[in-house]
């Protein structure tokens, strides 16, 4: 999985960095449009009536003092657009004609006209705290331009594309994607036309008018979502990720979120089926969060009182809430979601210091701005009140436009005392883990009834789960000292895991953001000093060759210590940049006292440990690393001469010099070892073979040991003062071994 993801997520990454920039809430951008025509506004009001898609040809865009030529424009949203606003939604379409243009990684520009929201700010500010919780855009502001006229202050809203899926989801984007609205209005839907998720249908062509399909295929899986909802809900796990679900519609709830699939319009949400085969649900548009748009599940306005006081199981029994109403019958996952429900309402309304005064941090910023917005829907007055208190003369399009402190201190007192969020969850404390190839894991827990330890291999995987136990069997330590353990296989060097446990009442997840952030599970690394780059050959003409037959660069390295170590979770690299270039492969061990050698030649189909670079005959540098912060050796070299390497001597503590090449052997300045037709005291024979091997030397052997192509013994045997002997491999798998005797490595090779 990592390996099929790693260029797409190196190329993601890149481009998510890029764009950090540009969706910086201490920035406000700055864009400028202009049209070749005059009546532009007309123009864009007509493309939006016909409402195909099409976009205005614009002469230019100027984004922050860069010029774009050729770039689409047109009206975007729907209950924010009318003919008659001076200010409307804008979407700016950088690669219209010039496919690939973009600013700092950015094609796709939406600028919404806050037709709903006095402050500016409830985007942002609700987008900054889903994002603690859930994979969700980044907002800021921008100051835009008209034909030379300042137009007014817009929000600036990520878009959800594929840009967003590939940066976020660990996936190339070209799988089903729908953006739930219906696609005949974009909005609140009619005739029922609503993307609520509710199974009506077998045919495809039924739900064409209630999603915007964004792929090119996705109905059929789509409707399997659907159909799973309803007559299999306990395996909805296997089409949908729950969890990511179950922080959506907590958020949705705690911030009076309601035009979204909570609300009367079941909308603004996206899907995204990813590799893994599950849907992945975002939220999407909110403008409207804060009590802004107070319809539940009619056209009936919810009060002010009833918004704060909206129960946090509201929908649960709605059959046209599938997603609610069967997600919250399972115990289990009605225990997650309150649990969920509660970090988010703690962690940001518990006082008004955790999100007022960001509020008014985000204000402060674009105040001049707004001020100077003639096209703004409300008064520069409204601008400053509305963060604390509601509006009503001129509250926005229900006459009333709740202020964030007033509904949200109101709306913590009522949650954080209501008896869903009351119940006594359990406490989880004192997380641990270690382990090497398994990973064991424990903690101090009290007051549940059960435990359970999900983990993965990375981020594009699911998480697995299983128990964890308090029976002393599971390095828990006694049995019922509340401490419980479990292990898992650590496939990768950065696991990820994390915990949840619960009772007959609640559940408690450790780290309370999970799944969305989790524990990182990395083997125990040899400390500095204990393992190290022992010696090197850049320039291999003449000396030793590879499992394939080949003369390569190579790298030696030792272990000074009287144990075996463990390299897995370690990295290769020759780029201080990119310190995890390659990564020792799993079960990768070094023996004590003794030599792992790595190919220099990347050349991965030619074994385990052929690192993916190669490095340079006229100087440069080798980095053993845990791939970020921690160096355990380094060594910098200039040019090279063939057939001499580069050595600590003495070997495994001293510095670095030119040597004789000793591969496999303790490091001579004197002394160069070879394989096997330079060893003049210890002969193999016949080598290569099936497996059996007669040994022969001139002096007594001794303890002989043999270990793999990774360093893992196969063979140790004394034959005393036996000059010669034989043994076997014929046990072992075809490959390259290393048999060392009467201080002497010599390369087999088993075919």
């Amino acid at each position: 999985m990592k390996n099929r993801l790693l260029a797409c997520a190196m190329l993601c990454l890149c481009s998510s960095l890029a764009a950090q920039d540009f969706y910086d809430p201490a920035v406000v951008q700055e864009i400028k449009i202009t049209f070749f025509q005059s009546n532009w506004d007309f123009k864009l009001d007509s493309l939006k009536a016909i409402d195909d898609g099409d976009y205005l040809l614009a002469q230019s865009v100027e984004i922050n003092g860069e010029l774009f030529d050729s770039v689409g424009v047109k009206y975007k949203g729907n209950s924010s657009y009318s003919p008659s606003n001076a200010k409307n939604p804008l979407h700016i379409e950088l690669n219209f004609v010039e496919k690939g243009q973009n600013y700092l990684g950015v094609k796709d520009i939406k600028l919404g006209n806050g037709f709903a929201d006095p402050t500016f700010v409830r985007e942002p500010l609700s987008y900054e705290i889903a994002r603690k919780y859930m994979d969700a855009p980044r907002a800021n502001h921008a100051k835009v331009w008209v034909n030379g006229v300042y137009w007014g202050l817009y929000g600036h809203i990520e878009s959800i594309n594929k840009q967003f899926v590939q940066n976020n989801f660990a996936t190339n984007g070209n799988n089903p994607f729908f953006k739930c609205n219906p696609e005949d209005f974009g909005g609140p839907g009619t005739g029922g036309n609503y993307p609520d998720l509710v199974y009506t249908s077998a045919d495809t062509a039924f739900y064409y008018n209630k999603y915007d399909i964004q792929s090119d295929y996705g109905w059929t899986e789509l409707v399997q979502l659907m159909q799973t909802l309803k007559n299999n809900p306990d395996g909805i796990e296997q089409v949908l990720d729950v969890d990511r679900a179950l922080w959506m519609l907590a958020f949705n709830n705690v911030l009076v979120n309601l035009d979204s699939y909570t609300g009367a319009f079941v909308q603004n949400y996206y899907l995204y089926y990813d590799d893994n085969e599950r849907w992945l649900s975002t939220v999407w548009d909110l403008n409207m969060s804060f009590g802004a748009f107070p319809l539940l599940t009619s056209n009936t306005v919810l009060s002010a009182t009833q918004m704060k006081q909206m129960d946090p199981l509201v929908q649960s029994t709605n059959a046209n809430r599938p997603l609610i109403r069967y997600l919250l019958a399972n115990p289990t996952w009605k225990r997650m979601y309150l649990a969920h429900l509660k970090t988010i309402l703690t962690e940001n309304f518990a006082s008004e210091g955790q999100y007022k005064a960001r509020a008014l941090e985000m204000q402060a910023l674009i105040d001049a701005a707004v001020q100077s917005d003639i096209n703004k829907f409300y008064t520069y007055a409204n601008f400053q009140t509305n963060v604390s208190s509601g509006i009503t003369n001129g509250g926005g399009p229900f006459g009333y436009t709740p202020g964030i402190a007033d509904l949200m201190n109101a709306r913590y007192n009522y949650l954080i005392t209501n008896a869903n969020l009351t119940a006594q969850a359990p406490d989880i404390s004192n997380v641990q883990g270690a382990g090497i190839s398994t990973y064991w894991v424990s903690a101090t827990v009290t007051n549940a009834t059960s435990v359970t330890l999900a983990y993965r291999e990375d981020t594009s995987d699911i998480f697995l789960k299983l128990p964890m136990f308090d029976d002393g069997l599971h390095q828990d330590g006694a049995a019922g000292d509340d401490v419980f353990g479990a292990s898992f296989p650590m496939l990768d060097p950065t696991m990820q895991y994390y915990l949840y446990a619960e009772n007959i009442q609640a559940g408690i997840f450790s780290p309370v953001r999970a799944e969305h952030e989790f524990y990182s599970a990395t083997p125990d690394l040899p400390l500095v000093g204990e393992v190290v780059l022992n010696e090197l050959l850049a320039d291999n003409e003449n000396g030793e060759i590879d499992e394939a037959g080949q003369k390569e660069d190579w790298l030696e390295l030792y272990n000074n210590t009287d144990t075996p170590k463990s390299l897995f979770g370690l990295y290769l690299s020759d780029d201080p940049q990119d310190r995890n270039k390659w990564a020792f492969p799993l079960n990768v061990s070094i023996p004590a006292n003794g030599f792992l050698i790595v190919w220099l030649d990347d050349d991965a189909l030619d074994g385990p440990l052929h690192a993916n670079f190669k490095i340079a005959a006229a100087g440069e540098s080798v980095i053993l690393s845990d791939g970020a912060d921690f160096v355990l050796d380094e060594v910098t070299f200039g040019a090279q001469m063939p057939d001499v390497s580069y050595g600590r001597y003495p070997n495994g503590t001293g510095n670095f010099t030119l040597m004789p090449t000793t591969f496999y052997a303790l490091n001579s300045l004197t002394v160069a070892t070879h394989t096997p037709t330079q060893a003049a005291r210890l002969q193999v024979f016949p080598n290569p073979n099936q497996g059996a091997f007669g040994l022969v030397s001139n002096r007594a052997l001794g303890e002989v040991r043999v270990v793999n192509a990774l360093g893992q013994p196969v063979l140790a045997q004394d034959f005393g003062r036996e000059t010669q002997a034989f043994f076997s491999l014929e046990q072992q798998a075809a490959g390259l071994y290393f048999l060392q005797a009467s201080g002497t490595t010599i390369r087999l090779l088993k075919q």
